[in-house]
């Protein structure tokens, strides 16, 4: 079986599982080949401990060492992630995929020199059902979130409107519009609808409701599609990762998509 080298970006909750899942053997077919990390020597010390002997290197030094990206780190820095891989013809897996956005740019350079971009199923579900509704006719999609206050905290709509979380005591309506300004507003908290947009009618056409609700512990997703092939009615409470603002299942879907590349046998789109 061929390997493929995984590169990760960012050792927060995600990175971390993803590191040892793969540095531990359990998804065939792949290898740790590398990781980047703000904190170069926090991240030594970590992988260190774990008994991880992956290199830390600079995001620049991935196309030497990887066939394959995933990215968990910030939103503002995917280019210095995405850029180096995609100029190689190489494969990047992008879980802050509100930040593909605002930049186009990045799927043309993938275009341009055989890379690829790949946005996992991460917290959502049903992505297969709405790619396949959207070879025929969505007439919507719309998408309700609601979130512990606390896993909103910072986001800058939040800021900008200056609504404080600590103050919220009953289920309250923070934000309604389109996928892609609840991106720009919320760039930490909705990257589901951003994936859930790209999966059907695209980002200004799909609208998405965001609750700040204190009788919730998990972060919940309702999403309605209507088309002509089939009417979906989907909905999932994630459990948070030790980031309130992250669903422990992020990190498996991204395990779930590199087991599949390899795999004997692969289900689903």
């Amino acid at each position: 079986m061929t390997t493929t080298r995984i590169a990760i970006a960012g050792l927060g909750a995600i990175g971390k599982t993803l590191a040892k899942r793969i540095a531990g053997g359990t998804i065939p077919g792949t290898s740790l080949a590398c990781i980047a990390s703000g904190d170069a020597a926090k991240a030594r010390a970590w992988l260190d401990s774990e008994g991880i002997a992956a290199p830390v290197v600079d995001l620049t030094a991935f196309p030497d060492h990887a066939d394959l990206a995933v990215e968990c780190a910030p939103s503002a820095i995917i280019e210095e992630i995405c850029t180096p891989m995609l100029k190689a013809g190489k494969t990047v897996m992008v879980l802050s995929c509100g930040a593909l956005l605002p930049r186009p740019h990045l799927i043309e350079l993938a275009k341009a020199h055989g890379g690829q971009i790949i946005v996992p199923t991460g917290a959502l579900l049903g992505l297969d059902a709405v790619t396949a509704a959207a070879e025929g006719t969505i007439h919507s999609v719309k998408m309700t979130t609601r979130k512990p206050p606390r896993g909103l905290v910072g986001a800058p709509y939040l800021v900008e409107k200056g609504l404080d979380m600590d103050k919220i005591t009953e289920p309250t309506l923070i934000f309604s519009g389109s996928a892609r300004d609840a991106a720009k507003g919320f760039p930490a908290n909705v990257n589901v609808a951003v994936a859930l947009s790209l999966a059907g009618i695209g980002p200004d056409k799909t609208t998405i409701e965001i609750w700040a609700d204190p009788s919730v512990t998990r972060n919940c997703h309702s999403i309605e599609v209507d088309a002509d092939s089939a009417k979906l009615s989907l909905a999932i409470e994630n459990i948070p990762s030790e980031n309130p603002k992250t669903g422990r299942i992020t990190a498996l879907s991204v395990i779930a998509a590199l087991r599949k590349l390899r795999a004997p046998l692969r289900v689903g789109t």
